[in-house]
């Protein structure tokens, strides 16, 4: 359930200073009205509230991730335009990806609202990748909505304005006598002109810079309204098509026999001729990373790949294991500076497992390359990056290289990097035709991308009632950033409020984490091992596990000095907005209710994205819970309630914003519960989902509800990550509170192996032969 009102005492909407300004666009040279757009950067202005030992602002408060997002894509900022066709559709080519998170839905709701249109008569597809727009094409760090809104509103309105001056001139008539009304331009005697009988005639015969003005918020009928996703109806019915749906004349389905460790390589195969002559096979292929078997069908691929007879070389982290990676991390932790000397402290250090980047659909590509271009169609959320490489791989002009957009059934930050996709072209250009290549869910678990696994020492000394200061060393497994935002922090660095000689990582990790409390000398640092997994930004990439650590400490220190956690969050937090969610939640979730003995309440708060959010959740550790079983699952600790208050500034789809509120609830519990994968002789032993125990249905809340604060901004933040850090950490708050033990490692259940590891070789599993989970 989602409430979503605005306060008597909210601040003006169109506060931001939007209002009526007048933007600058483009009327782009075409035969119906084409529109591009030029826009600026927005800064923050956080509001903090006083504190005995207040602690200055940190990078991210100054000057955040999606700041240096924005400012990144600014130069590219008019490459990007709406088009009217003679039917009165607007179309949209979104340089965004979507995977799930309903981008599609809020960008063609900017467009409907600018040009008065239906939400039917707007289409919005996915950009191919476009590299004159450099780095204006990148999907990450919840930012697509906070850096498109004021572009997309000002290319929707400069189109209507340009309708209603052609209307004007054939009425004869100044273009201030007239309106528009669902697609059509009406004057004042109750004549209308459709916006289709008018794009040829708003058309420019060159490129010229213009201006229109944007609507205010308070005149809004369908931004900060609720409305389902524009491909509800199709993803319900099975319509709906995701990159294996796609369908490429001779793209056969192709897929791979990998190594038994991670990134280990082909040394030698001792049958590849008998594996070819193999019903159904048509081609078989030594590539970078394994072998590669194209057949008829999938099924007969996964034949081909388990009869092959390879010979393995070594891969990258031979023999490692979570004890190893865990001792690695120790040894790399950088060193607390403030001596708890003269005053009283708490110390702990948390541990955090590797977690999966796999998203729901499996990774998936098809590429068809010729002796002189390629052509791929993949889930990518940075596809000029993808087609860089690409064609460097293959040893073609980029130019010779189209790279389509595929819609994702989900992501999780695995589509953040393109090896998918250029291992199809690998094996295309091999086997001179088109593939349909899939990952098997072994592969994705255990070849692809992971987060890392990390530690979190935190360190913090009070006196007197106050916090004197705050210290927390992250140590992490090495991030693999090298997907388009290292180029973007290359490009910004004398724009970033950090200095020093700074890893991609270090910058993205100061941009990103901010302590929301006057903790009087705060510093949060992060270090890494130079382990060569192949690790990935997972949704909310540092804050989950930072933010968890935070609020554990939190809760502590509000308990070394006799305080109710919500009380000593109220007398220590910095941020209004925030104060404002915290307060909201302890209302509406009862805070301090009477409960069993084995349940009880847990809050954690976070802001990130220009956003502020805080959970309030309801967790169960009674034994009769815990010990409950369920067939092949994972039970344990439930939590049974769950509250998200958020303050997302103005919330574009209040309906769009519950849902990724819900997703992030139910990915904290799982991180913090269930979710982790088990590394041992350099591979993960999850080998499916069914390994992998994500929030399942006996897991997620009886109860949850999400509460919108008014809008406090008249702009929307990031929304889509934000949800997880809080989560987690409230999970995490509540089982320490309802235990009496603070845990330390995470997720709680990590060191019980609740499955039967697959083998390692062969690397896919016999397929099910009677469509349920039986293979023989």
């Amino acid at each position: 359930m989602a409430e979503h009102r605005r306060s008597p005492k909210a601040p003006d909407p169109d506060s931001s200073g939007l209002g009526r300004r007048r933007f600058l666009g483009y009327l782009i040279a075409a035969p119906t009205l084409a529109v591009g757009v030029q826009w600026g950067l927005q800064s923050a202005s956080p509001q903090e509230a006083g504190a005995a030992i207040p602690s200055i602002p940190q990078p991210a408060d100054l000057f955040d991730l999606g700041d240096l997002q924005n400012l990144a894509a600014l130069p590219t900022s008019g490459l990007i335009g709406v088009q009217v066709d003679t039917a009165g559709v607007a179309h949209f080519a979104l340089p965004r990806a979507e995977v799930g998170q309903g981008i599609t839905t809020v960008t063609a709701m900017m467009i409907a609202e600018e040009m008065d249109l239906p939400l039917s008569k707007v289409v919005v597809t996915l950009a191919d990748a476009r590299p004159e727009l450099l780095m204006n094409q990148l999907t990450g760090g919840s930012n697509s909505v906070r850096s498109m809104y004021t572009p997309i509103r000002t290319a929707a309105a400069i189109a209507r304005q340009q309708l209603v001056a052609a209307a004007a001139k054939k009425w004869s008539t100044p273009a201030a006598n007239l309106s528009t009304r669902n697609g059509f331009v009406v004057h004042p005697n109750g004549q209308t002109l459709s916006f289709g009988s008018l794009t040829e005639a708003a058309a420019a015969l060159v490129t010229t810079v213009i201006s229109a003005p944007l609507k205010k918020q308070a005149d809004f009928k369908i931004l900060g309204t609720p409305q389902n996703r524009i491909d509800a109806h199709d993803i319900v019915t099975g319509r709906k098509t995701y990159g294996m749906d796609i369908k490429v004349p001779n793209a056969l389905p192709t897929m791979v026999r990998r190594p038994p460790t991670i990134n280990g390589t082909v040394k030698s195969v001792s049958n590849l001729a008998a594996v070819k002559a193999m019903p159904g096979v048509t081609d078989v292929a030594i590539i970078a990373n394994g072998v590669a078997v194209r057949a008829a069908t999938f099924g007969q691929c996964v034949d081909g790949i388990r009869a092959l007879k390879v010979i393995w070389g070594g891969g990258t982290v031979d023999g490692q294991s979570d004890a190893t990676v865990a001792k690695a991390l120790k040894a790399a932790e950088l060193p607390m500076v403030v001596p708890p000397l003269l005053t009283q402290y708490v110390e702990t250090s948390f541990t955090f497992a590797f977690a999966s980047n796999a998203p729901l659909e499996p990774d998936n590509a098809i590429a068809d390359v010729r002796a002189d271009s390629a052509e791929i169609w993949s889930s990518l959320k940075v596809p000029i990056v993808a087609q860089e490489a690409i064609a460097a791989n293959l040893g073609l002009p980029i130019s010779a290289v189209k790279v389509h957009v595929a819609q994702g059934g989900g992501s999780f930050g695995r589509h953040l990097f393109h090896d998918v996709a250029a291992e199809a072209a690998e094996i295309s250009q091999k086997m001179k035709k088109p593939v349909k290549l899939m990952w098997s869910r072994t592969d994705d678990f255990r070849q692809g991308r992971v987060h890392p696994m990390c530690t979190s020492r935190v360190r913090a000394t009070y006196l007197l009632g106050n916090v004197v200061s705050y210290e927390q060393r992250h140590t992490s497994v090495e991030t693999d950033f090298g997907h388009g935002l290292g180029e973007m922090i290359t490009a910004t660095a004398a724009h970033l409020p950090i200095a020093g000689n700074l890893s991609f990582a270090e910058s993205i990790f100061e941009l990103t984490q901010s302590v929301p409390y006057n903790y009087g000398i705060t510093t949060q640092l992060l270090m890494e091992s130079p382990l060569k997994y192949n690790t990935g930004s997972m949704r909310n990439i540092y804050s989950p596990n930072v933010v968890c650590a935070q609020e554990l400490i939190t809760d502590q220190l509000a308990k070394k000095m006799g305080k109710d956690p919500v009380v000593f969050r109220r007398e220590f937090l910095k941020d209004d907005r925030l104060k404002a969610c915290m307060e909201k939640a302890v209302q509406v979730g009862q805070w301090g209710k009477s409960l069993p003995a084995g349940v009880a309440q847990g809050i954690g708060l976070h802001s990130e994205y220009r956003g502020a959010i805080a959970c309030l959740v309801e967790l169960d550790c009674r034994p009769e819970t815990v010990n409950r079983k369920v067939t092949d699952g994972v039970t344990g600790p439930r939590v049974t309630k769950a509250l998200i208050v958020v303050d997302a500034g103005f919330a574009l789809n209040p309906r769009g914003l519950e849902a990724q509120m819900i997703g992030g609830m139910n990915d904290g519990i799982a991180l913090a519960l269930t979710s982790s994968l088990h590394m041992k002789d350099g591979i993960p032993l999850e080998g499916s989902w069914d390994n992998y125990f994500y929030t399942r249905q006996w897991n997620t809340p009886l109860e949850i509800q999400v509460v919108i604060m008014p809008p406090t901004t008249g702009e929307p933040s990031g929304a889509g990550e934000l949800g997880v850090a809080p989560s987690f950490a409230a999970v995490a708050c509540a089982y320490a509170r309802a235990t009496g033990t603070m845990p330390t490692t995470f997720p709680i259940n990590h060191g019980t192996l609740s499955f039967e590891p697959y083998p390692t070789e062969p690397s896919t599993p016999q397929s099910p032969t009677d469509g349920l989970d039986h293979a023989f």
